[in-house]
């Protein structure tokens, strides 16, 4: 039997909570873009093909790039819900397995996870907006307010993380076994 008690993972629960909702957005569009991928191209294109005269100026050249580009963008959604959510998942278990659920780890756990399912979901954004805006850089710098947080959330769990990791490993005795 082990002597190690069982984390308590109740201050870190946002955190996880968040990472797992991250990880299922990226299973779903995973599961929709099998289910109905030819559906969901017709709506990129529809939404391009409304604003092809004015917004495309009749150039179907341009409009099948970003229709294309924007597919590309909603199956970058589905991949970063994925592995970013996985990756916060993973970097707040290892604060809980730590033993201390101090303001530094709660921070971090509630960044990273926020920050997969947002910076997630930007992209999802990006590759449904633009389309109707002719441009996907046009898409992304609009919906900046959601990739640099979200982003930088990420970040700042990660680097909460490291620190708390360091911290815990330099910090603690060396068994002399």
């Amino acid at each position: 039997m082990s002597s190690h008690p069982v984390p308590n993972l109740k201050p870190l629960a946002p955190g996880i909570v968040l990472a797992l909702l991250s990880i299922a957005f990226g299973f779903l569009l995973g599961g929709s873009f099998g289910a109905a991928e030819s559906s969901i191209k017709g709506q990129l294109r529809s939404s391009a093909d409304a604003v092809f005269e004015t917004v495309y100026e009749g150039d179907a050249s341009k409009r099948d790039k970003v229709v294309s580009k924007s597919w590309a963008y909603m199956k970058r959604a589905h991949l970063h819900g994925g592995a970013i959510g996985a990756a916060a998942l993973a970097s707040i278990l290892l604060l809980g397995l730590l033993g201390t659920t101090g303001l530094l780890e709660r921070i971090s756990a509630g960044a990273f996870g926020a920050g997969s399912l947002l910076y997630s979901i930007f992209w999802l954004a990006a590759g449904l907006t633009a389309p109707a805006v002719g441009s996907t850089g046009e898409a992304k710098e609009a919906l900046g307010f959601l990739a640099i947080p979200g982003a930088g959330l990420c970040l700042l769990g990660i680097a909460g993380t490291i620190v708390s990791v360091l911290r815990q490993l330099i910090g603690a005795p060396v068994d002399s076994d």
